[in-house]
């Protein structure tokens, strides 16, 4: 482990004192603190030590300038990937733009090749209460606002306590060990947890952005607005149309620049993001240079669309990364709100229907694999029977779960790849009829005597394909099945408020699985509007289950918590598993350039945030049109 800088604070107490801080709290500083540390991460292993000039995965003499445009890719919170409405992307109400965290600077930034470890932006240090609930961090003088003026422990506080009170849903839960932020000092920020707090949280903390209090002093937060805020990041908001683009102009004269956590970061003098409604035409729009950098999500336009004339000149690249972070979940999630859903036998029912082989040898060009877990490609997966570390956190269970989880979990079934297996269809014909849904003149009919419908919410036609295949199969089980094609806007609220049947989401667990398993996972996150609990799991042997992987203290016990905790999720059916890949598929206009090994945590393959315009190359395609 990297040895933490072993520098001490003097006159804490004082300090303290001075500011209203509880006594309690002084208490527990002047009672041996631990010294100021320059990172933190959840099992406190640091690559970097305290002196580090910049990250090893980025090019420190990387030029600034250039534009870096694309379309979106992830999403956050209240954001969209097809549209924009707000410049608030931190409550529930709107459409977030994509691209707000880039203009403000948080406490401490992720490092993109260690795990979950972070170190000091707006922080230069932290330091932490014996008991690890009081984190005091100490704050640049030198943070700046856009405007010229101080950022200071008041507003970081003010921040925090305000997303804790007015933040999307996701925010307010992932906040709910947070106990309080409080302002020492200008310089001193001091965040109290709740014991038992969860593993992670004071890195969620760390990682959220940190806004005016005087800019917020006459307008409220909570609403949706086109009112750009004041922020303290490497970028500012630009150009801008909504429903179709936003820009983000670099701050030149930015406080952080010269830090060792931005140092070859944020190079492009423009980042901008463009907002498509369909798949089909944001693919069009790339291949006429309306933007310039792409990654493909559809095997079928990977495999078929990419002979356009400036790939043949050798004027675009093509490039194929590995994702080595877990893969997380694709699927049809099923809402077992619904009363129709209720029964586990349905929904393996669900299961057997879909034809996986077929679908992605047919439509998608045999380019993935099938998923079957949420640790998908990660050894938190869980596999064969259980180890008897795994067994420990089962067995208070027994009775309480299916008898499979002490067994090998539940995988999807292999079909012949005939799009119609019928030994499969069988199958689900006999689960049906067991969990009390006859046939009755062709029709699957539920105990209550209506019809067994289905309807399928999705915001995008790429997606119909997909969906075509497996509606004739479950049309062969008596179930009348259909596509709901709805716009973004009203697709999101749909989603938020839990009025669908079957939607398709994909979600990815960290490499350190901690508190952002609650809004997935917890009976408090099925019952709470704007969750990414899709499928209504309430169970209390899986929230038993999340709070052994919260309190793991080493990576050995959360991989084996992790384990455990996925077969019990599987044996539930909540979902109908789709496909995943453990490759970036990139597609750009050959005006950039990257590090010749990209970080294996970064989020995608950091860009645009650490690959930077090459004036060559753009010369040489400008002389070449």
């Amino acid at each position: 482990m990297v040895p933490f800088s072993r520098r001490r604070v003097l006159g804490l107490g004082a300090g303290l004192l001075g500011a209203g801080i509880s006594g309690a709290l002084r208490q527990a500083f002047a009672a041996g603190a631990g010294n100021d540390i320059h990172g933190l991460s959840v099992f406190g292993d640091l690559k970097y030590p305290a002196d580090f000039a910049h990250f090893e995965y980025v090019n420190p003499d990387a030029p600034k300038g250039g534009v870096f445009s694309l379309i979106p890719s992830v999403r956050a919170y209240n954001q969209s990937y097809q549209t924009f409405n707000s410049f608030n992307a931190y409550i529930l109400k709107g459409e977030g733009a994509q691209g707000m965290d880039m203009t403000f600077a948080p406490l401490m930034v992720r490092a993109g090749d260690e795990p979950d470890a972070m170190y000091g932006l707006v922080a230069k240090s932290v330091q932490i209460s014996p008991d690890k609930l009081i984190y005091r961090f100490t704050l640049r003088p030198e943070a700046k606002f856009h405007d010229g003026s101080r950022l200071t422990a008041q507003d970081a506080a003010f921040s925090l306590t305000t997303l804790k009170t007015k933040g999307h849903p996701l925010i307010l839960q992932q906040l709910r060990d947070m106990l309080k932020a409080e302002a020492a000092d200008e310089a001193t920020l001091v965040v109290t947890f709740a014991k038992k707090r969860a593993r992670d949280v004071p890195l969620y903390v760390a990682a959220l952005p940190i806004f005016s209090k005087a800019y917020y002093a006459t307008r409220p937060f909570d609403e949706s607005t086109l009112d750009i805020p004041l922020g303290s990041g490497p970028y500012r908001v630009g150009k801008f149309e909504v429903n179709r683009f936003v820009e983000f102009d670099r701050v030149k004269e930015w406080w952080g620049r010269d830090l060792p956590v931005a140092r070859g970061a944020y190079n492009f003098d423009v980042v901008r993001y463009e907002f498509y409604r369909d798949r089909d035409v944001a693919f069009e729009g790339f291949t006429a240079k309306n933007y310039l950098f792409r990654e493909e999500f559809t095997s079928r336009v990977w495999a078929t669309r990419y002979d356009f004339p400036a790939i043949k000149e050798g004027r675009v690249k093509r490039e194929v990364l590995p994702d080595e972070t877990p893969s997380g979940a694709q699927g049809w999630f099923i809402n077992t709100r619904r009363d129709k859903f209720k029964d586990a036998r349905v929904r393996e029912a669900l299961i057997q229907a879909f034809d996986f082989e077929w679908t992605n040898k047919t439509i998608m060009y045999g380019a993935y694999a099938r998923t079957v877990s949420p640790f998908q490609n990660s050894d938190m997966m869980a596999s064969g029977s259980p180890s008897p570390a795994e067994l420990k956190l089962l067995e208070p269970f027994r009775g309480q779960v299916p008898e499979e989880v002490f067994g090998p979990p539940f995988v999807p079934p292999v079909s012949d790849g005939s799009g119609q297996d019928r030994s499969l269809l069988r199958k689900a014909q006999q689960l049906l009829g067991a969990a009390g849904l006859p046939v009755k003149d062709g029709k699957r009919v539920l105990s209550n005597g209506e019809i067994f419908r289905i309807e399928f919410l999705v915001d995008e036609p790429s997606l119909e394909p997909h969906h075509a295949p497996y509606i004739k199969n479950l049309a062969t089980l008596g179930i009348e099945a259909s596509l709901r094609l709805v716009d973004p806007v009203q697709y999101r609220a749909r989603v938020e408020d839990f009025d669908f049947d079957m939607t398709i989401e994909r979600f990815s667990m960290s490499a350190t699985p901690g508190d952002g398993m609650r809004p997935f996972f917890t009976s408090q996150a099925a019952k709470t509007k704007g969750s990414y609990n899709l499928a209504g799991i309430a169970d209390p042997v899986i929230d038993a289950l999340i709070e052994k992987i919260l309190a793991a203290d080493n990576r050995a016990d959360l991989t084996v918590a992790c384990r455990a905790f996925d077969r019990v999720f599987r044996a539930g059916r909540y979902w109908v598993p789709q496909w995943y890949a453990n490759t970036h598929k990139l597609a750009y206009w050959d005006v950039f350039a990257h590090s010749a090994k990209l970080p294996r945590y970064a989020q995608g393959v950091g860009a645009p945030d650490i690959w930077w315009w090459d004036g060559v190359k753009a010369a040489t395609a400008e002389q070449a049109k």
